[in-house]
């Protein structure tokens, strides 16, 4: 891309062949059999739309979505949608097996799909993209469901998205509240569920700190991303006393040796259309230079294939928890394991956004509807309970967390295959 400061994806491997290559590394590990590589390698369903849209000029435009349903064997497929130029079906291959890998490392009763429409929302008006949205929704009415395939949200897409296609399914379907996950508290969203990812990632970050031994009022860090899961990851670390550095978003990186007031960049990126542009309270570096900082703790939570085989070995973080999916590509994880890192890996540190979102579900489903502090006390130890699995498991083979998870994962789903029985 033009610019360093643009967080752009590494192309010399895709997101899929990286999720590939983890998957059968830690296939080896447990000896899988092949019957379950075979399911488990290839999506069940990959739907892809075309979707005729009017603008506000009156012109007609046709965008391209996607829903790929990557396995449903242990329960409703669940998955976020995003709205980028650059969504690819094989991005959204990857995310979705992401999705049932994380949806099992943390034990929650679903499959995992995922979802995305080609379309750049900075250049639509509000009015194109709930046109575009309710469009998607009717291509996907017999998709969706809150018993078959269940969407939140995603990279550029929130509760404004949600409500919007709730309201469509609605229309068509009848009243169905558990449909989607991620909506407005005012019709059936959960309290805690915007802060839920950057929470898990929090979460995650300390305990992984309780094992190296580390005290957080003592931990530098940095957050690449400074959208839902970096701001809210970056604000709720500082109140535990870690000390942000250096946060960054589209627009470049900043830093500030003697730390970044995140309420202040939160406050500032608001009150800007949502970016860090211009912001005073730090100079200006690269999203590049950021990843490279000498800081104990790396947020990578941005977009995949931010750390490579180029960069990786200038990495001086001894711990990275992975906000973003895929934020680093297989091709670097011997590097990183090389000089000691400690990785929380993706599959792991963001799935407090699915917990919260299950808690959500199940809210709808029963009408009773809980307080933040009450989702939090559920969520918690949901996030610290795999957090300690992946852990017993990575000392068990020998292995690091990122392998130990995808093991916990893949043995989950292998388990509901076999006993669903022979295809």
């Amino acid at each position: 891309m033009a610019t360093a400061n643009v967080m752009t994806s590494h192309q010399a491997e895709s997101p899929y062949e990286s999720l590939l290559k983890r998957f059968n590394a830690a296939a080896d590990i447990l000896g899988l059999e092949e019957r379950f590589r075979k399911v488990l390698s290839v999506p069940e369903k990959v739907i892809s739309v075309q979707l005729p849209v009017t603008m506000d000029d009156g012109t007609t435009r046709v965008f391209q979505g996607f829903r790929i349903i990557h396995s449903t064997v242990m329960g409703p497929s669940k998955g976020g949608i995003r709205y980028a130029s650059f969504v690819s079906e094989d991005e959204v291959k990857a995310l979705a097996g992401w999705m049932t890998l994380k949806c099992a490392v943390v034990n929650l009763p679903y499959g995992g799909a995922k979802g995305g429409i080609i379309v750049n929302p900075v250049e639509r008006s509000e009015g194109e993209l709930e046109r575009i949205t309710r469009s998607y929704t009717r291509a996907m009415k017999d998709v969706f469901g809150p018993s078959t395939d269940i969407p939140a949200p995603d990279m550029n897409t929130g509760g404004r998205e949600m409500a919007w296609l709730f309201d469509e399914y609605c229309r068509i379907k009848g009243f169905a509240p558990g449909v989607v996950t991620g909506k407005p508290l005012e019709i059936g969203g959960s309290q805690g569920r915007t802060a839920a990812t950057g929470r898990g990632v929090m979460v995650t970050a300390l305990e992984a700190m309780k094992v190296l031994g580390w005290d957080p009022k003592n931990v530098t860090c940095a957050v690449q991303g400074f959208g839902n899961v970096g701001s809210w990851a970056a604000r709720l670390l500082m109140q535990h006393g870690v000390k942000i550095l250096a946060i960054s978003d589209v627009s470049g990186g900043y830093y500030n040796a003697d730390g970044i007031d995140i309420e202040a960049a939160i406050a500032f990126s608001e009150g800007h259309k949502k970016t860090l542009e211009g912001f005073p309270g730090a100079k200006t570096i690269s999203n590049s230079e950021l990843l490279e900082l000498d800081v104990q703790l790396l947020v990578p939570a941005a977009m995949e294939d931010q750390i490579n085989e180029d960069n990786a070995p200038n990495i001086k973080a001894k711990l990275i928890v992975e906000g973003a999916n895929g934020p680093v590509v297989a091709s670097a994880d011997a590097i990183l394991d090389a000089k000691g890192i400690m990785i929380v890996p993706d599959i792991l540190a963001n799935a407090g956004g699915v917990t919260v979102s299950y808690l959500e579900w199940t809210q709808n489903l029963n009408g009773l509807y809980w307080t933040e502090d009450e989702v939090n006390r559920e969520a918690d130890p949901i996030m610290r309970n795999a957090f300690q699995k992946v852990l017993s498991i990575s000392r068990k083979y020998g292995c690091n967390m990122r392998l130990a998870a995808y093991i916990v994962g893949i043995e989950r789903v292998a388990g509901g295959i076999q006993l669903r029985g022979k295809y």
